[in-house]
């Protein structure tokens, strides 16, 4: 896993990130589960609201800055082969969206980065919550609850 950040610091670690990643893939369904049980190889970026603006409007026609966008590296999104290994795609965190909505929900910016790294994880793997009937929100949630990270009762979704 390749972690880069356009800021001074990463406001979490590559580790942090592989561990949370790791847990997650091992409770996917298997039909979406990457060869090996574990997530293939996925690159996170950590960028503020230039960046995801510009993304956001060039990928998904949307003018402003968001959360976090996926870019599945094969469509439909499964795991490619590299010499390295397989390599499932790229997630870009918008670090002061992913702020506001920690002060918002009333937790750590790091708890919600862990929460968008879920919800980004998923989008790789081929879900879409905007056309799937809330497959992917059902599943995100048993995630959440599996991994430690929901989101406090009375807290805005």
């Amino acid at each position: 896993m390749e972690v880069v950040s356009r800021s001074a610091r990463l406001p979490m670690s590559a580790a942090r990130c592989r561990r949370l990643l790791e847990a997650a893939a091992r409770r996917v369904p298997r039909g979406r589960r990457a060869p090996t049980g574990c997530p293939a190889a996925v690159t996170v970026l950590f960028a503020g609201e230039g960046t995801l603006r510009s993304l956001n409007a060039r990928f998904l026609g949307k003018d402003r800055p968001t959360d976090v966008l996926s870019f599945p590296a094969a469509r439909p999104p499964r795991p490619t082969a590299s010499p390295q290994g397989s390599y499932l795609g790229d997630l870009v965190i918008g670090v002061p969206v992913a702020r506001r909505n920690a002060r918002r929900h009333g937790h750590s910016l790091a708890r919600e980065i862990e929460i968008l790294l879920v919800h980004g994880y998923l989008h790789l793997l081929g879900y879409d919550h905007e056309r799937d009937d809330g497959r992917m929100e059902r599943l995100e949630r048993r995630l959440r609850r599996g991994l430690g990270l929901e989101i406090q009762p009375g807290s805005p979704a």
